[in-house]
């Protein structure tokens, strides 16, 4: 069975607290995700998305054989940028490796291609998370430049890695 994407239900909030609720998964995500992550901050995650402007934030669960697998989403940017949109993105850990991720991220980006003005697409992984930036790569994101010391992640500086996705190149 195909990994596909869909809109946030607020049902979904017990299998979304569910993945994210690991060390690993957490360690390649900005703050912001509260660890543990119960599923009240679940739910509040999926109502931030569901009234969020639709025309800026572009939020999709992650679904694979039926379930709640992760999290996807895309973030126009704003004055001079507002024709650029963010990725970001995570599945729970029993789903590494199986080529959900990749879908995923293809799916999202040619929702937002088709269906908004966008013309740029960008990432900007841990350098640390080759996982990611793999993913990225296999859909066509061109790595242009690491960021170095760009963030701090449980106490330690990190390079961070930006790919970015055109439209015109993307063939869409």
């Amino acid at each position: 069975m195909e990994p596909t994407i869909r809109t946030w239900t607020i049902e979904d909030a017990s299998a979304l607290a569910a993945v994210i609720n690991n060390k690993k998964v957490q360690d390649n995500l900005r703050d912001g995700y509260p660890f543990p992550c119960t599923e009240a901050n679940a739910a509040h995650f999926i109502r931030t998305v569901l009234n969020a402007n639709p025309n800026t934030m572009f939020a999709f669960a992650i679904v694979y054989e039926g379930k709640v697998v992760g999290s996807i989403g895309l973030t126009r940017q704003e004055n001079i940028h507002c024709r650029t949109a963010e990725l970001g993105y995570f599945l729970g850990q029993p789903y590494w490796g199986k080529g959900i991720a990749t879908r995923a991220v293809k799916d999202a980006c040619q929702y937002v291609f088709e269906n908004t003005d966008i013309l740029r697409i960008f990432a900007d992984p841990f350098a640390c998370n080759t996982a990611s930036c793999r993913v990225l790569e296999k859909n066509g994101f061109q790595y242009e430049g690491t960021m170095r010391q760009n963030a701090v992640k449980n106490g330690k500086v990190l390079d961070m890695k930006l790919y970015a996705l055109i439209k015109e190149k993307a063939g869409i």
